[in-house]
């Protein structure tokens, strides 16, 4: 018996094929998917054909796009990378027959997975399994947004995610899943205030009903001006102490940095696809002698893999989704929740945005 895999092809089209199914060989284990997330960032990228992989060779050794033969070519063949799966057959000590494990196999029915290769995140037994989506890669992600946080105030070690959030005022523009789970864990780790900013009105509504402030960038009052009225340090000393930076667009970049204290930092997990010319350098970035820190899954600080690794990452996503925040997140993020067998007509309608959703989960 084969699996079925989402494939790719071409900008603006997507299609399931039949794959044959590897067998089961010593060291390794069959896994069969019970949810997969869809990312409305990278994966609608590769869908819309922006994506910079798609147009250039990316040279890992030098961390430099280069002109050439694109890196990851049509077809694109492993797409998704918030799998959930119940394994059903192992020949390793690594996993049980019968354990839900969380991992980045791309929208497939099922996977032989090998754990010296793949990242494996056990799931534990009284955690909702479609939250389980997040544990593996999206969540890391976002622990990670604070990670840097607290590397960014530069005392040394880092003991726990709260090192940089802690205390602090702190603001995430955008409202998507990126943002509301970095919102979530900057308030699960104590932070003083926590402000959501997007332009999205049902954004808006969602990343409220978690319990966020929430403000309009496109209102009548301007962000930067209200907080920085709300927030101050000291004279000439307004604004938040980091701004986590979690919309792919320019204008947002320039927004987050303008409502940062002096000396501040944003964090940015944001995916840009566009220019910059929004993004005004010689404005508050200049004067106020700002910082921006790219925060991707790739890498954690310097200095801090050795006690922080993905895996650390993921248990702290996992603590997240156990704790109340977990019901409030399946409620209101989980937007839609749609059959496998649906899955190309459904990227093709999000990067045309004739659907607009906040997460889709794919079902199996």
């Amino acid at each position: 018996m084969g699996d079925r895999v989402v494939v790719v092809t071409g900008p603006g089209e997507v299609a399931i094929r039949d794959v044959a199914a590897e067998p089961v060989r010593p060291g390794t284990f069959r896994v069969e998917t019970v949810f997969s997330g869809v990312s409305a960032g990278t994966e609608l990228s590769y869908v819309k054909g922006t994506n910079p992989y798609l147009g250039s060779t990316w040279n890992a050794e030098l961390g430099l796009f280069e002109p050439g033969a694109a890196s990851s070519p049509y077809p694109v063949e492993r797409l998704g990378y918030m799998e959930v799966g119940r394994v059903v057959a192992s020949l390793t000590s690594a996993v049980s027959d019968g354990d839900l494990v969380a991992m980045t196999i791309g929208h497939r029915t099922g996977y032989l997975g090998d754990p010296l290769v793949d990242r494996v995140v056990p799931l534990p037994g009284d955690l909702d399994p479609m939250l389980g989506v997040y544990a593996a890669h999206m969540g890391p992600i976002c622990a990670n947004g604070l990670l840097h946080a607290a590397a960014d105030l530069g005392q040394g070690e880092v003991r726990d995610l709260g090192d940089g959030v802690r205390g602090r005022r702190v603001v995430v523009v955008g409202a998507g899943v990126v943002a509301l789970l970095t919102a979530a864990l900057a308030r699960q780790h104590g932070a003083a205030s926590v402000v959501v900013v997007d332009p999205t009105p049902e954004r808006r509504a969602v990343a409220a009903a978690l319990g966020f402030d929430v403000l309009d960038p496109d209102g009548d009052a301007d962000p930067a001006v209200v907080l920085k009225t709300r927030w101050r340090h000291a004279a000439g000393d307004r604004g938040a102490d980091v701004v986590f930076q979690c919309r792919g667009q320019a204008y947002a970049l320039q927004l987050a940095l303008r409502l940062l204290r002096p000396q501040g930092t944003v964090v940015d997990l944001a995916f840009y696809q566009g220019g910059a010319d929004a993004v005004r350098l010689g404005e508050e970035f200049h004067h106020n002698g700002l910082s921006v820190r790219c925060a991707q899954i790739g890498r954690v600080p310097r200095g801090l893999a050795h006690a922080w690794d993905r895996d650390r990452l993921s248990a702290e996503t996992i603590d997240l989704l156990r704790s109340p925040w977990g019901a409030l997140l399946r409620q209101h993020l989980v937007s839609a929740v749609v059959p496998f067998e649906s899955a190309a007509s459904l990227l093709v309608d999000l990067a045309d945005r004739k659907r607009q959703e906040l997460q889709v989960i794919l079902s199996f």
